[in-house]
């Protein structure tokens, strides 16, 4: 396995550590919730975590293609890191109330939609790259998840701070939604062939 590829198995590993941190507690669990170390520390944790794992989504992709180490795994196995970073992220920033339910439901249908294609194509042996808009969104939609979790760290007594930062964070998210649905509509009109015919699709 080289580089590129450790490192989207490396993200694959702290999705999970990133739900540790991130997701909200049930009440019977409250000492998960306050009052210790893990309680007070776990958001900036989950921030720390979640760019980390944003950064080894830079740096693979850029390292497989500068060095010729694109590969057919690396390919598959990429993207379905880069959705189950960003459904984690957004299960939990809607479970805090810091997004709208409605904008993380337009993303991850899409997700799935993307991943069903792929799947589909992959069963014919064809594997579809990310397109350019997808990048985009994939960028817009991370920048906006980071200022809000940022916003989830910020001390209650500035709350014109976490006003602003929570705005903010919904103006770009609202950005990532609409590229999130012309990139879907792209996705969709470029691979048809792969839901109606036998033929490959594009790459």
């Amino acid at each position: 396995m080289n580089l590129p590829n450790k490192l989207t198995v490396t993200r694959l590993v702290l999705v999970l550590v990133f739900a540790i941190f991130a997701f909200p507690y049930p009440s019977y669990m409250q000492f998960m919730n306050s009052g210790n170390f893990f309680a007070d520390t776990k958001e900036y944790f989950a921030l720390a975590v979640y760019i980390i794992a944003s950064l080894t989504d830079f740096a693979d992709g850029h390292i497989a293609r500068k060095n010729n180490l694109v590969t057919n795994f690396g390919k598959f196995l990429d993207p379905i890191a880069d959705k189950l970073l960003v459904t984690a992220a957004l299960l939990s920033l809607t479970g805090v109330s810091l997004m709208y339910l409605w904008a993380a439901l337009i993303i991850l249908a899409r997700e799935f939609m993307v991943s069903g294609i792929r799947m589909l194509a992959a069963s014919n042996g064809v594997v579809i790259a990310a397109g350019t808009l997808g990048k985009a969104k994939m960028v817009v939609q991370t920048a906006a998840i980071i200022v809000l979790l940022t916003v989830g760290i910020i001390p209650d007594r500035f709350g014109t701070l976490i006003k602003a930062g929570y705005m903010c964070g919904n103006i770009i998210m609202a950005l990532a939604v609409i590229l999130t649905i012309v990139s879907g509509i792209e996705y969709i009109c470029k691979n048809k062939n792969v839901l109606s015919t036998d033929k490959k699709p594009e790459e």
